[in-house]
């Protein structure tokens, strides 16, 4: 018994020490790039992309099911959009509330008979509209077949070369077009690039544009903005810098369209549609021998509703990790495989052993703690000093992350926030932490019964929100 206690302490500490040497790597790379990206893109020079007659068009992907309470003021953001051309094409996966209802009658909706190409099969289209106030809109009426089915729809009615994918619930910065598709402008050879996705709870929005930042009301909500600047900031940002970038988010990316069509579009069979899709385009590319690029950008900003009431957040966070375990699934043949280069040395193996496989390490961990200490074979003053390094080391990398927010893009100016969000940096690491942990073990064991399920997710709406802030 001592032997295996000594093992799992060595196995524990290696574990440990390797992942948060990559957190380490993430942070300098992320740092890096959010320096330089401040440093070379002003916006004097967004103005001067605006202006040239060089641009590449882009179609706006927008599926939606349930969204009545948040689909007008998202397409009105997006009909707001600084680009100077691009289309909205709204995708109602059979919505059983008044989706396409609210839609009618907040854009004038007619319906046209649409001539394209069925290049993805997709779920039968009842009907296609175009808006008679704004051309641009587009909205399709179809059977239920699920986000990537809504976007397959989407992608086949598409017009222009580079395609955007939007969740419904979400608002985009008036520049995020601009500032995302100046890299395929620049460089042939880009595939995809992801913005950043901040949390939308807590802003005040007018008409469709977000005014200003202030945090939410809610403990949960407050929690999401760390975890977000997190995973964006150090995270994307760290793996973009290594050209290894394996996830751009759903809520926001933008594609090159001929080479999502060319890789057979979304995969309907999997919940983590969105990651699967780059991973299948960096598949494809690095068969074929191919010079390309999949990118992170800090400052195209996509804002979202994330989950206000603890229900919705573990249904949410048991969707990703299926999701992820998914595509790693069906993408296994490239862990540990020479050929993919870093994908397959370096990034896919990460998420297997320090991403998929972390709340098991975790929560047996926390299991076997108690079963230890009985046996008389815990040291009680070493376990302390590994919890506050673990806390401290977290608390750490958030606040690198949440500085370098504020640093870029202005958020959260006032002290206030900035002492609150240290705080919960804290209190994720005693509680909130191991709780999405045991939502993360349970989904473990739940991949193959709930494969492609996704689950309810309730939203509050827009205009459900009421921010304590003023005007900065």
């Amino acid at each position: 018994m001592k032997l295996l206690f000594l093992t799992y302490q060595l196995f524990v500490l290696v574990y440990f020490a390797l992942l948060n040497l990559l957190y380490a790597l993430f942070a300098l790379f992320g740092v890096r790039m959010v320096a330089r990206y401040a440093r070379e893109l002003s916006e004097l020079a967004l103005k001067d992309l605006l202006e040239r007659e060089a641009y590449l068009p882009v179609s706006i992907l927008v599926p939606t099911y349930n969204e009545e309470k948040t689909i007008a003021a998202s397409v009105r953001s997006f009909l707001a959009l600084h680009y100077p051309e691009f289309e909205v094409v709204v995708v109602a996966d059979g919505p059983k509330d008044r989706t396409l209802e609210v839609l009618k009658e907040a854009f004038r909706l007619v319906p046209v008979e649409a001539v394209f190409r069925r290049a993805l099969p997709t779920k039968p289209i009842r009907g296609v509209y175009r808006s008679l106030t704004h051309p641009n809109l587009l909205v399709v009426d179809k059977e239920n077949g699920g986000k990537a089915d809504a976007l397959n729809a989407g992608l086949n009615l598409a017009r222009y070369p580079l395609f955007c994918a939007v969740d419904a619930d979400s608002l985009l910065d008036a520049q995020a077009l601009l500032r995302a598709s100046r890299l395929f402008l620049e460089d042939d050879r880009v595939l995809a690039v992801g913005g950043t996705i901040r949390p939308l709870n807590g802003a005040r929005v007018r008409e469709g544009v977000v005014e200003a930042l202030g945090l939410p009301r809610g403990f949960l909500e407050k929690m999401q903005i760390i975890e977000y600047a997190r995973a964006f900031f150090l995270g994307r940002a760290g793996w973009s810098a290594m050209d290894a970038l394996l996830i751009i988010s759903g809520a926001f990316g933008v594609f090159r369209r001929a080479e999502a069509l060319r890789v057979g579009g979304y995969r309907t069979d999997t919940v983590g549609e969105d990651m699967e899709l780059v991973v299948r385009l960096h598949r494809r590319a690095r068969e074929e021998g191919r010079e390309y690029r999949i990118l992170y950008t800090p400052d195209p900003i996509c804002y979202t509703e994330v989950p206000s009431d603890w229900a919705t957040l573990r249904r949410q966070r048991d969707r990703w990790h299926r999701g992820l375990w998914e595509v790693l699934w069906i993408h296994r043949a490239m862990l540990f495989n020479p050929r993919y280069g870093r994908l397959g040395l370096v990034a896919m193996p990460y998420f297997f052993l320090f991403e998929a496989l972390a709340p098991v390490v975790e929560v047996l961990g926390y299991l076997m703690l108690p079963v230890f200490h009985l046996l008389g074979l815990l040291n009680l003053e070493f376990a302390l000093l590994f919890l506050l390094l673990a806390v401290g080391y977290g608390v750490l990398l958030s606040q690198l992350a949440v500085g370098m927010e504020t640093l870029l893009l202005k958020r959260y100016p006032r002290l206030r926030d900035r002492l609150w969000l240290l705080f919960l940096s804290v209190v994720e690491g005693l509680g909130y932490r191991q709780a999405l942990a045991l939502v993360r073990f349970g989904a473990t064991f739940r991949v193959w019964r709930k494969r492609g399920v996704w689950g309810e997710m309730r939203r509050k709406g827009l205009e459900a929100e009421a921010p304590d802030q003023k005007k900065p």
